[in-house]
């Protein structure tokens, strides 16, 4: 029996989908990019599927490209020519919601924001919080260790894992799912699955931090007329609202005018333009209590001239109008197509000269370019978005080599995928990705998982 057949046999009718019926859902990602046309898709139902999926193609050498929600920004689930993609979409349950050790047992399939609403009905929260929620799902969070709008606050999507089970190449399910906070037996097996983009193993299941949803959410728009003022804001936020501060967005005039203008963005609430934007967020568990704190913190920043204006949100609606300005990021950049979207980190007091530099290098050599940016400020990681180069090679090499030059990181939250494999050297030294490629070849020796993605490995 052909290969084919006999994945389809594993996986049942409802479980693979072949020929005209794969369509863009699964050979392009919100880039819209496409770079070649899969065998097979199959969608599994459980994990045992999924083993017996990957010991049957590890046997063949056949490569598996495994997919989640398609909403990420480096290619790495967009499949090549020949590729089985295994999409975990029906594997979407969300098995257990444990509110008295605080924890959630899903599938890699469930969708963030179905997660967050039933969390919500039980007075819970999972904090990880990004545009994408809507689509995004937690297996495609975790193998890219997404970051988000509140790693102020609660960190990355690794800080909020207690336990993974994945399968690897070769079809063995490892990884036990731990619930308990403190289990120092051992090395800590999940940290390789997470941010590693699927190419050591695939997250089928995963046992999830919860947090109380906070009794209070105050959040307030601010201008600002330099980066030394946003960096200031930045401080005395942390030092007036410790412990509640969730949030610290920052958008650039670029970013938000184009933002604005959208029309599902509520109209500006400024007369007058401003250099920077802040969204400031606090979570906790005193309505009247913290909404008063933000508003004495911000009176500060008014009264010392950190920041020119401010509206505050009156009401949950005003806030979530108030974000839909940030949450726009993926409609403004689909305004300057074809073009890049970047993920940038650097420490704090790069973030000015690097900006300055990109700009002015843009102008010398595209001038006919745009670049908008914004940014999670609070965790230096920087979001530029250009159609320089019409979106061609030669803005990644000025964008990374500054990025470089500035000691940043060419990808605070995205992941490498296929886009940023070749400049993987600007931030990891040769014996680092001579490491990552010991522990690709003892847990995927025939290079079957993701192939291509983050590292290139010798045939």
């Amino acid at each position: 029996m052909a290969l084919t057949e006999q994945l389809k046999e594993i996986v049942g009718p409802k479980g693979y989908l072949e020929g005209d019926d794969i369509g863009e859902r699964h050979t392009s990602d919100v880039s819209g990019r496409k770079y070649g046309d899969p065998i097979l898709v199959l969608r599994p139902a459980t994990t045992d599927e999924v083993s017996q999926v990957l010991a049957l193609c590890n046997e063949a050498g056949q490569p598996v490209l495994t997919q989640g929600g398609m909403t990420g920004l480096t290619q790495g689930g967009i499949p090549l020519d020949g590729e089985v993609v295994l999409s975990l979409e029906r594997m979407n349950a969300v098995e257990a919601i444990d509110a008295r050790s605080g924890t959630a047992t899903v599938q890699a399939g469930v969708v963030l924001q179905a997660l967050e609403e039933q969390l919500e009905t039980k007075g819970l929260m999972f904090p990880l919080d990004l545009g994408a929620r809507g689509s995004c799902t937690i297996g495609g969070n975790l193998s890219t260790n997404a970051g988000g709008n509140r790693v102020l606050r609660y960190g990355m999507a690794r800080d909020l894992v207690l336990g993974v089970e994945a399968v690897l190449a070769d079809g063995t399910v490892v990884g036990g799912m731990n619930r308990l906070v403190k289990n120092n037996t051992g090395y800590d097996l999940k940290q390789l699955f997470i941010g590693s983009e699927g190419t050591l193993g695939v997250i089928t299941r995963a046992v999830l931090k919860l947090f109380p949803q906070p009794r209070s959410q105050s959040l307030a728009l601010c201008t600002l007329n330099s980066f030394p003022q946003v960096t200031d804001f930045l401080t005395l936020m942390r030092r007036r609202l410790p412990g509640t501060l969730s949030a610290f967005e920052v958008m650039w005039q670029s970013f938000f005018e184009k933002a604005i203008s959208l029309p599902q963005t509520p109209d500006n609430p400024f007369d007058e333009a401003h250099a920077f934007y802040v969204l400031v967020e606090t979570q906790g568990g005193d309505q009247e209590r913290d909404a008063k704190a933000l508003e004495e913190a911000l009176a500060d920043a008014l009264e010392s001239g950190v920041i020119q204006d401010a509206v505050i949100a009156k009401s949950g609606d005003e806030a979530k109008n108030l974000w839909l300005i940030r949450d726009a990021s993926m409609e403004v950049y689909l305004t300057l197509t074809p073009g890049k979207s970047y993920d940038v980190s650097f420490p704090l007091d790069a973030i000015q000269p690097f900006s300055e530099k990109l700009t002015e290098t843009l102008a010398e050599r595209w001038p006919e370019s745009e670049l908008v940016m914004f940014g999670h400020l609070g965790d230096g990681n920087v979001h530029p978005l250009t159609n320089a180069d019409n979106g061609g090679p030669e803005i990644d090499e000025v964008l990374f080599g500054l990025t470089s030059e500035f000691g940043g990181s060419i990808s605070a939250e995205h992941g490498i995928g296929l886009s940023r494999r070749g400049y993987l050297g600007l931030c990891k030294s040769d014996a680092d990705i001579e490491l990552m490629q010991t522990m690709k070849r003892a847990l995927d020796p025939k290079n079957i998982l993701n192939p291509g993605r983050i590292i290139e490995m010798d045939a």
